[in-house]
């Protein structure tokens, strides 16, 4: 087992081992609040970008259901006629940096999360550690009306004017340490500086967001010579064995979805922004293959060396209480962001 999959079963179940780590916590609190300090007295200098910038990010190591949140966001705010686009760091991804993801670029050299949200929504995305360089080359290329930040709730260097935190409602806070005792990046106390959305079925505020589960989709793979489909089976139904695969932030979120879908499982759980290989397809039990959307992006590239694998992908959509629409719509009037096509809401 790696040490991120020790700390992240420790914290799930609060090891008391754990306790040993706190005064490395409260060490890793003081470091956070010193560099606000100095960003707040400016003693380290941010970048304030010459358009809006909204950051979608969360407190906590591990996935949140931020990427789906900023696909939906996205495709709501281009229905309403806005010009949207996205920065990222790009984690994964090797560059070179900065750089705009094209429609043929892959995860090795732009991340898989930035491959996944250009295919679904067609943004102008823009993809480097350095988010004023990934900014600055987007407004080489056109001048949007907002800019959202993928992550980087946590990166002070850039200036924002909106924040939203996605919080796991049903995962909770575990037991509300930093980093390394617990699995906050920040103190809960910073849920209280920006907007929160609930996620999950234990949410009970008014802006809250769910993820529903699509139709299955047989997996393309790509090569040189085109694409073929590799889910060339019937589609897997309810009742069926099947082996689950998934590298994300939250692999339990995923196989529950599956087993909520009548699913039989063997359970195949990765590191997030794991980089698959032939290899971790090779499973003895030749059933059908059951990954998320962003997992299939790494395996489509080599899915046309196993012609014998059934291969399938389980879409999710961000569905957001209409509450979170109002509030967004209203807070972009207060920017002066204008909507064009208002009269759609």
């Amino acid at each position: 087992m790696q040490l991120d999959q020790r700390f992240t079963q420790a914290w799930a179940t609060q090891s008391a081992w754990l306790n040993f780590l706190r005064p490395l916590s409260s060490l890793y609190g003081l470091a956070i609040s010193c560099r606000r300090y100095l960003y707040e007295q400016k003693i380290l200098k941010s970048y304030r970008a010459p358009v809006p910038v909204m950051v979608i990010g969360n407190i906590t190591v591990g996935g949140s259901g931020k990427t789906p949140l900023i696909i939906e966001l996205v495709n709501f705010l281009h229905y309403f006629g806005l010009n949207v686009a996205v920065i990222s760091r790009g984690y994964g991804g090797q560059g070179p940096f900065p750089r705009i993801v094209e429609d043929d670029d892959t995860p090795d050299i732009v991340g898989d999360e930035p491959v996944l949200i250009v295919q679904q929504t067609d943004v102008m995305m823009a993809v480097g550690p350095n988010r004023q360089q990934a900014i600055e080359l987007i407004l080489q290329h056109t001048i949007p009306d907002l800019i959202l930040s993928d992550d980087g709730l946590q990166h002070l260097a850039l200036q924002r004017d909106l924040e939203w935190i996605v919080l796991d409602v049903d995962r909770g806070l575990g037991n509300q340490q930093l980093l390394p005792a617990g699995f906050l990046r920040e103190p809960a106390s910073r849920l209280q500086t920006a907007t929160v959305i609930e996620h999950g079925k234990a949410a009970q505020t008014d802006l809250t967001m769910q993820l529903e589960s699509c139709a299955l989709l047989p997996l393309i793979a790509t090569t040189k010579a085109g694409t073929a489909k590799t889910g060339l089976n019937p589609r897997p139904q309810a009742g069926a064995r099947v082996h689950a695969v998934a590298g994300i932030g939250v692999p339990q979120r995923f196989f529950n979805s599956l087993k909520e879908l009548g699913f039989e499982l063997i359970e195949h759980a990765f590191p997030d922004h794991h980089d698959y290989q032939p290899s971790d397809l090779d499973f003895d039990e030749h059933l059908p293959i059951i990954t998320t959307s962003k997992d299939a992006v790494k395996i489509q590239r080599f899915a046309h060396l196993l012609p014998e694998k059934d291969i399938w992908i389980l879409p999710v959509q961000a569905q957001l209480s209409k509450a979170c629409y109002e509030l967004l719509l209203q807070q972009l009037k207060d920017l002066n962001i204008g909507i064009p096509n208002l009269d759609k809401a």
